[in-house]
């Protein structure tokens, strides 16, 4: 059953009936500065492989999130945007809010992101920089997609 919530008119929901493929991808692929050019395929499989979460205005997708997790222990928030007209009006802290409020979350151990810009954000929400970074380790073979 789908987790919904609606604050000031904008319905915040997990539910992947609703998601908008066109509006994730056209954002991720264009815009995002993390995943320029990823091909619709690599979008919708992170998708199935996650747990989604987006808000919506009278139907329309305007801001989008998915956590990847073993739903016990460990969760990686990822893909994070709110699309640009809809930006300064409170709806990526009312998203977040609806993530970090999500029940299977609650019992993580590590909870982790990777943000270029957004730190006070994710501040409000009780991330911080990495506690031991010398224990963590990355395979990171491009920065970019590569055009088909």
């Amino acid at each position: 059953m789908a987790q919904e919530i609606t604050i000031d008119g904008i319905l915040y929901s997990d539910d992947k009936a609703l998601l908008q493929l066109d509006v994730i991808h056209n954002y991720l692929s264009k815009e995002s500065y993390w995943s320029k050019g990823v091909p619709v395929e690599i979008v919708k499989r992170a998708m199935d492989g996650s747990i989604c979460f987006a808000a919506y205005d009278n139907g329309k997708q305007i801001a989008y999130a998915r956590i990847i997790t073993d739903g016990a222990t460990f969760g990686y928030l990822a893909d994070v945007f709110v699309l640009e007209p809809y930006r300064g009006k409170g709806i990526s802290k009312n998203l977040m809010k609806f993530i970090m409020d999500y029940p299977s979350f609650k019992g993580f151990r590590r909870f982790m992101l990777a943000t270029k810009d957004a730190h006070s954000l994710y501040e409000k929400f009780g991330f911080k920089k990495l506690s031991t970074p010398d224990r963590f380790m990355e395979i990171k073979p491009f920065e970019e997609y590569k055009s088909k």
